[in-house]
């Protein structure tokens, strides 16, 4: 070993010989080198350069011998062997470790080394002159190699291990890879190359000898049959070789499960029983189909196979046990039918399409349920009843009636009750035996138009038993509230309106509940047809004020009265009369066909009511007065049409005078019963009535016309009256006072309502109709 050190310092300085130290021909040479420099004067101060370069040395790990391990030798140029050069050392280990002779520069190993500890040691060395101290060269750096040997066996650092592989898995498939380790030195020898081989798991699986992969060897593999196997692995050093370290290990190997078994029903029929009074959902009973798999392989899927009995019940499969359960799916009855047949399929969840050609993955079984009987309670014909009344019946009126049966064989007798859940319920009674509803009192439907009420039906033989339904009874609606006008208090019109335009559109309400398809009727009265306006119904349930004749003017007569007829389509048919209030408008400047909503302010000249026998009075003043006028008028006007022949054709306006004073109620202006008393006024003139009536008639007919063309109108307060046509008059008298109030209106009671002034015109009105009445 010594000898190896020393050739391999040599073979790093070939002038080294095998102890280490200058060859002579190299001793020589430097020698001469050295006078040279002497003579030329370049050796004092000079750096003496080292004549050999060492790198490394080794030592022998593990060394047991019994004198200190050498390692090897240094040596200088500047040592002649005169004991003059001192060698040091220093670095890791130098005194404790590592040694050296300071004369000859021997290096020992105190101890003994481990290379798993530490590999290598680097160290300092340095010649100096044993005198002095000084250096003679530089200090050098070397490194001291532990020497490998093959003392360390390989080791498993996690062992034991585990793994798993798929059941019916094919040969060569990878399980796992296993490694082990080597504390040797890999790059020097073999101590640290490792092969693997199983020691016991054959022929089930197989290693890779260099990478330590296993893999399995034999194929398809059941988990069924045997699910753990266990697999002893060796490595070993010194590639495998005699004499090479070797350790083992455990490998537990499971085969996971795949889905390669169908589910299986143990036996051919399932017996259940369940009560006819299972509700629906409930649970009937379970049957199960095992299967060999595991986890979600073994997942199984209930169905009904349809056909048979199986559309009153289903079947749900249960995560955890994997059993099916048999739920309620329809109401079951005893009585009805007293046992079901069914099948049942049971199949794999996820089945895996590898193993489908080991056959089908279901299987099926026959499911029998028996209907056991109990007592239950009384069950209605129907699930709820709906009856319909009037509101104005009377009291005691049956609405109609509900039935309850016992359907089990012991078919007991049932008691009918209502049950009060609210106040209205009070109103309505029902027969316990009968099960017949009536009412207590009379229903209104504006206060409630729907009552729900609750019967309940008993056993008579076991009154726990009792069974309830609702009944809806619907107050239907009476036809007893007549339709009411819906329009405005005042309508508006102009005095240029044409014939045949609308000037209001009206409509009505009804408190009444209106069926599907109900109308209003809109008619004037029969017995009074008003000659300037008409109703139109448009079939909408609206209609349309319409005039009928032109010319209106505002100062001959500015409101006119209109009664409108509602009629509604309800049984029995009700109607109600309304009077319209149209006021006519002067309209100057505006469009006379728009709608107006208001007239404008203007003096407008107030009718004032009189007595027929003062209207007389004063006809007769003003014809003795004008006598002249009425022969010409009888000769030159004789062949002159009248006017007003129509007995529709009559005017309310008889006095008109801008001036209003204080109205009906001032008296002061004039004797009131002068005008009531009359008849000593008209004597003296008696004689002459008869002969004088065609000229008034024909003087009345010229004042009206002109009146109505509006040209010659005094500038002054004026009386026109033409109340008096002469007597045996075919058109009867053309005054509103004498005659048409009478017909129109009859009783002028009413009119006292519109204030002070009218109530004085009712009293004078009424006197007038005592007077006719007597005449």
């Amino acid at each position: 070993y010594v000898k190896r050190n020393c050739l391999m310092i040599s073979r790093m300085n070939p002038f080294l010989n095998t102890e280490g130290t200058l060859t002579p021909s190299r001793r020589r040479t430097q020698q001469l080198s050295r006078t040279r420099m002497r003579r030329h004067g370049h050796l004092q101060g000079h750096r003496n350069k080292r004549g050999w370069v060492w790198n490394q040395f080794f030592v022998l790990e593990e060394y047991l011998g019994p004198e200190p391990q050498y390692v090897g030798k240094l040596h200088s140029d500047m040592d002649h062997g005169d004991s003059e050069v001192k060698y040091t050392l220093s670095g890791e280990g130098a005194g404790s470790i590592f040694t050296i002779d300071q004369i000859t520069g021997d290096i020992h190993a105190l101890v003994g080394l481990d290379r798993s500890e530490k590999a290598f040691y680097t160290l300092k060395a340095q010649a100096v002159d044993i005198h002095t101290g000084l250096a003679l060269e530089p200090e050098s750096q070397f490194i001291i190699k532990v020497q490998d040997i093959n003392d360390n066996e390989p080791r498993f650092l996690d062992g034991p291990y585990s793994a798993s592989v798929p059941e019916m898995s094919p040969t060569g498939t990878f399980v796992t890879q296993v490694t082990a380790t080597d504390a040797d030195d890999p790059t020097y020898g073999s101590s640290a190359r490792i092969v693997y081989s199983i020691v016991q798991g054959q022929p089930y699986f197989s290693v890779d000898a260099k990478t330590g992969v296993i893999r399995t060897a034999l194929a398809n593999m059941d988990r069924e049959v045997k699910q753990q196997y266990q697999v002893l692995l060796q490595a070993k050093d010194m590639g495998g070789q005699l004499g090479g370290l070797a350790s083992t290990t455990t490998i537990n190997i499971s085969l996971s499960d795949v889905n390669d078994n169908p589910p299986r029903f143990t036996k051919g029929v399932f017996h259940l029983h369940v009560p006819e009074s299972a509700a629906k959902g409930s649970s009937v009973g379970r049957i199960q189909a095992y299967d060999q798999d595991t986890g979600s392989n073994a997942w199984v899927d209930y169905a009904i196979i349809p056909g048979d009995d199986g559309d009153a019940f289903d079947v749900v499969s249960h995560q955890q046990s994997q059993e099916g359960v048999i739920l309620v799916k329809k109401p079951l009855d005893y009585e009805t039918k007293k046992s079901y047949t069914f099948r049942v399929e049971a199949s794999n969840a996820e089945p895996d399409s590898r193993f489908l050609h080991l056959g089908p993955f279901k299987d099926s079984v026959t499911v029998k349920v028996s209907v056991v009987d109990v007592d239950e309670p009384p069950v209605f014909t129907r699930a709820s009843y709906v009856m319909d009344v009037y509101e104005d019946s009377p009291p005691g009126i049956i609405i109609g009636s509900v039935t309850a049966q016992d359907l089990d064989p012991s078919s007991s007798a049932v008691r009918y009750s209502l049950e009060w859940q609210t106040e209205a319920d009070g109103c309505f009674d029902i027969d316990t035996l009968e099960g017949t509803i009536s009412t207590n009192e009379q229903l209104d439907r504006e206060n409630a138009a729907q009552h729900n009420i609750t019967v309940v039906s008993t056993k008579l033989n076991n009154p726990l038993l009792f069974s309830k339904v609702s009944v809806i009874v619907n107050v239907l609606d009476v036809n007893e509230f007549p339709p009411e006008l819906d329009a405005p208090s005042d309508t508006f019109m102009c005095e240029k309106s044409r014939v045949g335009q609308i000037i209001q559109t009206v409509s009505a309400v009804d408190r009444d509940a209106p069926p599907l398809g109900q109308r209003f009727f809109f008619k004037a009265p029969k017995e009074l047809r008003h000659r300037n306006f008409t109703v139109r119904d448009f079939g909408n349930n609206t209609a349309g004020i319409v005039v009928r004749r032109s010319g209106f003017q505002q100062r001959v007569q500015d409101v006119f009265l209109l009664p409108v007829v509602v009629e509604d389509s309800g049984y029995p048919a009700q109607s109600s009369t309304s009077t319209l209030s149209i006021r006519v408008c002067s309209c100057e400047g505006a469009e006379p066909h728009g709608p107006l909503l208001s007239c404008s302010a203007h003096t407008v000249m107030l009718p004032v009511g009189l007595s027929i026998a003062a209207l007389l009075a004063v006809l007769l003043c003003v014809a003795l007065l004008i006598g002249e006028p009425f022969t010409y008028l009888r000769w030159g006007r004789k062949d002159k049409e009248a006017l007003m022949t129509s007995r529709e054709d009559i005017r309310d306006n008889v006095i008109h005078y801008d001036d209003e004073g204080g109205g009906e109620a001032d008296t002061e202006a004039f004797d009131m019963s002068t005008l009531r008393h009359s008849q000593c006024h008209r004597t003296p003139f008696s004689p002459d009535i008869h002969r004088e009536s065609e000229n008034i008639r024909e003087f009345i007919e010229y004042r009206l016309e002109e009146s109505r063309r509006g040209f010659g109108a005094p500038p002054y307060d004026s009386l026109a009256t033409f109340s008096y046509e002469g007597e045996g008059s075919r058109p009867g008298s053309l005054s509103s006072i004498g005659e048409s109030f009478i017909t129109d209106l009859g009783d002028f009671g009413s009119l006292g309502d519109w204030g002070l002034p009218f109530k004085a015109l009712v009293s004078i009105l009424d006197r007038q109709t005592h007077t006719v009445s007597e005449s």
